[in-house]
């Protein structure tokens, strides 16, 4: 028989498990509230693309290689309205996701045994891609209004005496994930002045900027900067439905001329494009509204349930954005063993070790609000409740167990 692994080298990923169906309960992933997916105004826009301009798909890249043009045109739109930022079409990238904008940016800007800036506790998939490229990471920490400037003032000059010079420094400065802060205005202000007196460029993800309602949403670092150092991206994953993979990267075109060669997919889905430039010209801004409305009620919902089985013994912002709470649990509590425990009774949860290079990461928790019903998200958080006071005593009694 033949045997992939003679094949393989030693640096290779572990292969993959089969996949047996999400947990009962799933509190991971950026799953989105299923109920609120605008099937019927999708279906509407789906149509009328596909009677009247279908014969494009005849084409690759029907209106260029930076993507189906009413959609960038849109984008810029939605940039305008909600980030106060000012872009042309001929800036805007469409992509196959966020994660897309963030390979393809690394591909440009990163090789082996280069420095990259970013905050301690961030995307999962950012720190597993810059360690699969074997770049050097430098952690900064994260405020209660998001990266700490004082520490990463202190880093850069480090670095420079040292003679490195990072490639970017990556935020996500709006409901940031997974903390759940937001950069305040001034603060990206000054953000800014450090990277244009250390000449370092910025990548901005603003992917949950769109799911907001506790705070005025800021201006984005890009729309304040004016030197053409932000890289921006952003994405219909959270807003509309994480499985229409699209999303954006905004950049000068003197940085999209480079980043533009490195996509060699052919150009992202071309109906999936055609059908939001259909549908989010009638319907975006009226269905955030929807959206913003359903998380809020949610987030309040499993704040609840964490209060009743945890009480005390847990740490956590209420959020005003996005679709995860980031806890903390006592130092006795290790979540990498919760997560496999969990796991086994059919609960799903994120380890802070996966989304946070800090030292005490093995101690937070990630969980996602968005997706569950009701009813999941009570039962989920008190089977949680359950497993963890077996296996760590916390919480010491769970008076409402019953």
């Amino acid at each position: 028989m033949f045997n992939i692994d003679n094949f393989l080298h030693k640096d290779m990923l572990p292969g993959s498990k089969k996949w047996d169906g999400f947990p009962a309960f799933n509190f991971v992933g950026g799953h989105n509230d299923e109920e609120l997916v605008p099937i019927k105004d999708l279906e509407n826009a789906a149509r009328k693309v596909i009677l009247e301009n279908g014969k494009i798909l005849g084409k690759y890249n029907y209106t260029g290689p930076l993507g189906y043009l009413p959609l960038r045109k849109f984008v810029t739109k939605k940039l305008k309205q909600g980030a106060k930022m000012d872009c042309s079409d001929e800036e805007v990238l469409i992509v196959s996701g966020s994660l897309q904008a963030l390979d393809l940016v690394n591909e440009t800007l990163l090789k082996e045994g280069d420095t990259v800036i970013i905050e301690e506790s961030s995307y999962g998939g950012v720190f597993t891609r810059l360690k699969q490229m074997k770049v050097n990471i430098k952690g900064i920490p994260v405020q209660e209004d998001g990266m700490d400037l004082s520490i990463l003032e202190e880093t850069l000059i480090t670095l420079k005496n040292q003679g490195i010079f990072p490639r970017y420094i990556y935020t996500i400065p709006t409901i940031q994930n997974p903390t759940g802060t937001v950069m305040p205005e001034n603060k990206r202000v000054d953000l800014i002045k450090l990277a244009k007196r250390f000449n370092v460029p910025i990548f901005e993800d603003d992917c949950y900027a769109d799911l907001i309602w506790g705070e005025e949403r800021p201006p984005s670092i890009r729309a304040l900067d004016d030197s053409g150092r932000v890289i921006y991206c952003g994405t219909f994953s959270k807003s509309i439905a994480p499985g229409l993979r699209v999303g954006y990267l905004v950049a000068d075109w003197a940085v999209l001329s480079r980043v533009l060669p490195y996509k060699t997919d052919a150009g992202s889905g071309g109906l999936e494009q055609m059908v939001l430039a259909e549908y989010c010209e009638q319907h975006f801004f009226e269905h955030l509204k929807t959206l913003n409305k359903q998380l809020e009620k949610k987030s309040l919902i499993m704040c609840e349930a964490l209060d009743k089985y945890f009480g005390n013994t847990i740490e956590y912002e209420k959020p005003i954005g996005g679709i995860y709470i980031w806890i903390s649990f006592p130092e006795y509590v290790d979540t990498s063993l919760l997560y496999s425990h969990a796991m086994e009774s059919g609960v799903a949860i994120n380890p802070g070790v996966e989304w946070s290079i800090e030292k005490e990461s093995n101690k937070k928790m990630r969980l996602c609000f968005a997706n569950p019903i009701q009813s999941e998200i009570e039962n989920g958080i008190k089977a949680l409740a359950v497993i963890c006071q077996k296996q760590f005593g916390v919480p010491v009694n769970i008076a409402n167990l019953n």
